[in-house]
C-alpha cells in the first residue's frame, strides 16, 4: 500500500529477543523508547485521528496530552461529541492494514471483542437491487460497533507510559509566540462550575477535533487566512436500530448493504454488533430521510430493494429505538494552499476533510494521514507544517473524489458536472454491474472502494474490456429492477465464507 506505517520502529520495540523474553515472563513487551524530538505534544480530540496520532506521537515526545471535552476513556456507546457512532462503521482494507501494523494484535482482540472482520468481498454487496458476486479477495475488514473499536484503540494508546489523556476538558484557543509565528501550546479549562482556564506549553499541537474545528477561527485571531474551503452538499440522514439477533438471521456472510443508487436511492447498512445483536442503519438523501418513529421507519424498511432485511427485522425484538444523524455536506478544508501557517500545528482526520459516510472511508482517511504524520515527525514537522499538510491534501484526492463523484451521480445534488465525473460515472455503473456477474470485477471494484488501488486501475485495458463486455445488456439508468432472491445468487457464486467471518 504504499503507507509504510512500521518504518524505523523495529529497533525501538525492543526487538525480537525482548518480545519473546517478554512472552516467556507473561508479561507484555515494554513500550517502546521514543526518538525524542520534543518534550510535549499536545493532541485535541480523543477519537480515531486524534488516538491514532497519539499512538505516532509517543515514539517522538517525551510526552504526549490528549485532550478531549467527554469522558472518553472507557466509552463504549454514543457520547456527546461523537453521537454518529451509534450508526454502522466500517474500517476499509487500507485503514484495516495501517492499523494492523499500529497495533499488531488487532485482528485477534478484534474478534475477542465481537467485532466482525471479514472479507470485503464476502459481504452482500447489492448495486441497484442486483447482488454482487461475492468472492474472496484478500482485503479485511473491521465493521459494527465504532465506539467499541475506538475504545480499544484508546485503550491501547492510554497504556504507553508516555501518554496522558485529559478527559471532560474544553480546548479554549491556541497560544502563540510574540511574533505569532509558531503555535505554542494550548488554553484549556475543565467542564464543570468553578473551574478556571489553564495554559499547557507544547512543542507541538495537533487539531484533530474534528468537522467542528475552531481552527479556521483561531488562525485568522493570529493573523493568518481562513483556508478555502470546498463542499458537496448531499443532505443526507442515517436513521439506526438494533435488534435482538434471531436465530437463522445471518447464514454465511454477516453483512447485507443495498447500495444506494439513483434507481433505488434508498439504502442500509446490516450487520451485527459486538454483543451479537444487529444494527440496521438507513440511509436517504436530499430530504428523504429515514423515519424515527418505528412504524414509519419499518415503512422505509419495506421498501428498500432487497426484501431480506425486512423479513429479518420484520418480527425482531428491537432492542433501541430509532436514532438519527444528519450529515448535509462533505467539506474539505484547504489548509495546504495556505502561503502561510505556523509552526508548531498540524491538522488533520475530519477536521481537515470528512466524506459523506455511506462511503466508509473516514477512520481509513484518518489512518492514511497518520502515515503522512509518522514520515514527516523524522523531518521535523513541528518547524514547517506545510509539507505534511501538502502531504494530507494529495492522499485525500481520491476518497474525496469517490464520495462526491458518486454523490453527483444522483440528479438532485446540485452542482457542476464537468465531462470527466460523467464519463467516470457511468463507466462506474457498468463496473458495479459487471461486478453482478464476475469474480474478476468484483475483486477489482473492492480494491477500489477498499482505498488499495487508486480510481485509475479500473480503466486498465483488460479490466475496462472485460468490464464493458459484461455490461453489454445494462438497462438504462432509470430502470427499477427487483431485487434477485439472495438464495440463488449465493448458489450461483460459492464462497468460503468460514476462514475469514467472525
Amino acid at each position: 500500500m504504499g503507507d509504510q506505517v512500521g518504518a524505523g520502529t523495529g529497533d525501538r520495540d525492543g526487538g525480537l529477543v525482548g518480545r519473546l523474553l517478554a512472552a516467556i515472563r507473561g508479561r507484555p513487551p515494554a513500550a517502546p523508547t521514543p526518538r525524542l524530538i520534543g518534550e510535549r505534544a499536545v493532541v485535541a480530540g480523543g477519537s480515531i485521528a486524534g488516538t491514532l496520532a497519539a499512538r505516532v506521537l509517543s515514539e517522538w515526545y517525551r510526552e504526549v496530552v490528549v485532550v478531549d471535552r467527554d469522558e472518553v476513556l472507557g466509552a463504549v456507546g454514543p457520547r456527546r461529541g461523537a453521537s454518529h457512532a451509534v450508526h454502522a462503521h466500517g474500517l476499509h482494507a487500507r485503514g484495516y492494514g495501517i492499523l494492523a501494523e499500529l497495533f499488531p494484535n488487532l485482528l485477534e482482540d478484534a474478534r475477542e471483542l465481537g467485532l466482525p472482520v471479514r472479507d470485503f468481498g464476502l459481504m452482500r454487496w447489492y448495486f441497484d437491487g442486483r447482488p454482487m458476486y461475492r468472492t474472496e479477495t484478500g482485503l479485511l475488514s473491521i465493521a459494527g460497533n465504532r465506539p467499541v473499536l475506538e475504545n480499544y484503540l484508546r485503550t491501547r494508546v492510554a497504556e504507553l507510559p508516555n501518554v496522558t489523556y485529559r478527559q471532560s476538558t474544553e480546548l479554549l484557543g491556541l497560544l502563540s509566540s510574540p511574533d505569532r509565528s509558531r503555535v505554542t501550546g494550548v488554553r484549556l479549562m475543565e467542564r464543570g462550575e468553578g473551574k478556571q482556564a489553564f495554559e499547557v506549553g507544547a512543542d507541538l499541537v495537533v487539531d484533530a477535533t474534528g468537522r467542528g474545528s475552531r481552527l479556521p477561527v483561531w488562525l485568522a485571531e493570529l493573523g493568518y487566512e481562513r483556508p478555502a474551503e470546498e463542499r458537496m452538499t448531499i443532505g443526507l440522514a442515517y436513521t439506526t436500530r438494533t435488534y435482538r439477533r434471531a436465530p437463522g438471521t445471518f447464514d454465511g456472510p454477516m453483512a447485507i448493504n443495498p447500495v444506494a443508487s439513483p434507481a433505488h436511492p434508498r439504502g442500509a447498512f446490516f450487520g451485527q454488533t459486538a454483543t451479537g445483536d444487529v444494527r440496521l442503519s438507513l440511509t436517504g438523501i436530499l430530504g428523504d430521510h429515514p423515519p424515527t418513529d418505528p412504524d414509519g421507519y419499518q415503512e422505509y424498511v419495506r421498501s428498500l430493494p432487497v426484501p431480506d432485511i425486512y423479513q429479518a427485522v420484520e418480527h425482531a425484538e428491537p432492542t433501541s429505538a430509532p436514532m438519527s444523524f444528519t450529515f448535509p455536506a462533505s467539506v474539505w478544508r484547504h489548509y495546504e494552499r495556505l502561503s502561510r501557517f505556523p509552526a508548531g500545528l498540524v491538522v488533520l482526520g475530519d477536521a481537515v476533510c470528512s466524506f459523506n459516510p455511506v462511503y466508509g472511508q473516514g477512520m481509513t482517511a484518518a489512518a492514511m494521514q497518520i502515515t503522512a504524520l509518522r514520515r514527516h515527525l523524522a523531518r521535523d514537522v513541528a518547524a514547517d507544517p506545510r509539507p505534511f499538510l501538502r502531504d494530507v491534501a494529495r492522499l485525500m484526492i481520491d476518497p474525496w473524489q469517490i464520495s462526491t463523484r458518486g454523490d453527483l451521480d444522483f440528479p438532485g445534488v446540485v452542482a457542476p458536472r464537468p465531462l470527466r465525473t460523467r464519463i467516470y460515472n457511468a463507466y462506474l455503473r457498468r463496473v458495479q454491474y459487471a461486478s453482478t456477474k464476475d469474480p474478476e470485477v468484483t475483486r477489482a471494484y473492492m480494491r477500489f472502494a477498499g482505498l488499495i488501488d487508486r480510481p485509475r486501475e479500473l480503466w486498465r485495458l483488460r479490466l475496462l474490456a472485460r468490464v464493458l463486455w459484461l455490461s453489454r445488456d445494462m438497462p438504462a439508468p432509470s430502470a427499477r429492477t427487483p431485487a434477485a432472491p439472495a438464495r440463488e445468487r449465493v448458489a450461483a457464486a460459492p464462497v468460503k465464507a468460514d476462514r475469514v467471518d467472525t
